[in-house]
């Protein structure tokens, strides 16, 4: 889960912290918070779906692919430590004009995607509470009341929640432990058989799609400001979390594929890590990471309608969206948090969880691509390796690539809209940028 920093909606932009205020300890805390999100929790069943006893496999991919892409954001963020994140780097890479303008409005909508993506899941396992065979129209009903819900919260301020929220990335951290610890010891070895085995780009397929559950990494970036020494401690946090959470999904997934046959994943893929705890936890274990999955999906949803209404505000402040996106509506409500939520709906109706999860791994894999080739532009800035940001952008291109295949054959409509969406990002930058002349003032973007 990617939380953008920026300022409460409807407050002046401001991070509140001081130089220095970050250490090592907290700033791998943020990384682990921005993976360990909804993301484990809805993406499983659709992962193992293309991977199949394989899927842990896939997670060491994805995984592997997360880590170079953490050098590249290393060293960026060493030498421009920015609130803006990738925001940042990519106008340090591509300069203003409209391709960076558009992919700062893709990155938005990247945000909105994975917003319905929270919103599907925790409609998928709230429905377990209600019956044994969930209905779409109940799941989608549930996914779209936490988003009305949530998106009132932050009106009156997401303070609220974020009191609670290190106590709930450490209470589902947690969860996840004791579930991977436990269920290795019930695991049933003819499940891992290699004549159960899919296809190599299936495996593929599932890395591409689980990307989503790595990207939140770069929120460290966010923060590189704040931190004591960046040149050293942002690098050493990126890796460190990164990694951190490799070894985990990776236990995770072999508990899983250990637990649960292809069929019974099949059945519950919407609610898969729960059903993974039934075999050795009983009802009781299925109860417990449910309500883990309805906490974890419930905080990210408010956090990322935060952070994207955030980005939503910074990007209409900074001249790139009309100025009425960023004023107060109600409440602490900007426009940008009412369009953002508006546009999550939308998605949530159209598309399962499913056809969420493909699109919003595909748009992240091209963010940080995107982000990997204005890295290319400043080397002689953050003196990086050039094999390993090379790596990093074709890995990023070549699992988008896969995925999309992949997506186009299973999920038509849901590649579609993405290339859509594309188009659309560029060609409002375009259009808006003729009609009003505004420019990024990329001066807002650094501290």
């Amino acid at each position: 889960m990617t939380v953008p920093s920026g300022k409460p909606a409807g407050a002046p932009a401001s991070s509140g912290s001081q130089a220095g205020q970050i250490g090592l300890v907290a700033a791998v805390s943020i990384g682990i918070g921005g993976m360990v999100g909804a993301g484990i929790f809805s993406i499983l069943g659709v992962v193992a779906q293309a991977a199949g006893n394989m899927m842990w496999l896939a997670f060491l991919i994805g995984g592997v692919v997360a880590l170079l892409s953490a050098y590249s954001y290393a060293k960026l963020g060493a030498v421009f430590p920015s609130a803006g994140g990738a925001v940042h780097f990519l106008v340090k890479g591509f300069g203003d004009g409209v391709f960076t303008g558009g992919l700062n409005l893709f990155m938005w909508a990247a945000y909105i995607i994975s917003l319905a993506l929270y919103a599907a899941a925790f409609g998928s396992y709230a429905a377990t509470f209600v019956t044994t065979r969930p209905d779409p129209v109940l799941v989608k009903s549930l996914a779209i009341g936490a988003v009305l819900a949530l998106t009132l919260l932050n009106a009156f301020g997401a303070r609220i929640m974020g009191r609670g929220e290190t106590l709930i990335v450490a209470i589902k951290v947690a969860i996840l432990v004791v579930f991977a610890a436990a269920g290795l010891f019930f695991i049933e070895p003819a499940n891992f058989s290699p004549a159960l085995s899919p296809e190599a780009a299936f495996i593929l397929v599932g890395a591409g799609i689980l990307f989503i559950g790595y990207e939140g990494f770069d929120l460290i970036t966010n923060a590189a400001s704040d931190m004591r020494n960046p040149r050293v401690l942002l690098p050493r946090a990126l890796y460190t979390a990164v990694i951190l959470v490799i070894v985990l999904y990776l236990v995770v997934s072999i508990t899983v594929t250990g637990n649960l046959s292809s069929a019974q994943v099949e059945e519950a893929r919407d609610y898969a890590l729960a059903e993974a705890a039934r075999p050795f936890l009983g009802e009781t274990g299925f109860r417990l990471i449910a309500i883990a999955a309805l906490f974890s999906t419930a905080s990210a949803i408010n956090a990322t309608l935060f952070g994207s209404a955030n980005v939503c505000y910074m990007i209409a402040r900074d001249g790139e969206l009309p100025v009425g996106l960023s004023r107060t509506e109600w409440k602490q409500a900007t426009g940008g948090l009412l369009v953002t939520a508006a546009a999550v709906i939308v998605m949530t109706l159209l598309f399962d969880l499913s056809g969420i999860a493909m699109m919003g791994s595909a748009a992240f894999l091209l963010v940080y691509a995107a982000v990997n080739a204005g890295h290319l532009r400043v080397l002689k800035d953050t003196a990086a390796n050039v094999i390993i940001v090379w790596l990093s952008l074709l890995t990023c291109l070549s699992m988008f690539a896969i995925l999309s295949v992949y997506t186009w054959q299973h999920q038509p409509a849901a590649i579609a809209a993405l290339v859509l969406i594309a188009a659309a990002s560029f060609a409002a930058e375009f259009v808006y940028r003729r009609w009003t002349g505004r420019t990024i003032r990329t001066q807002t973007l650094s501290r």
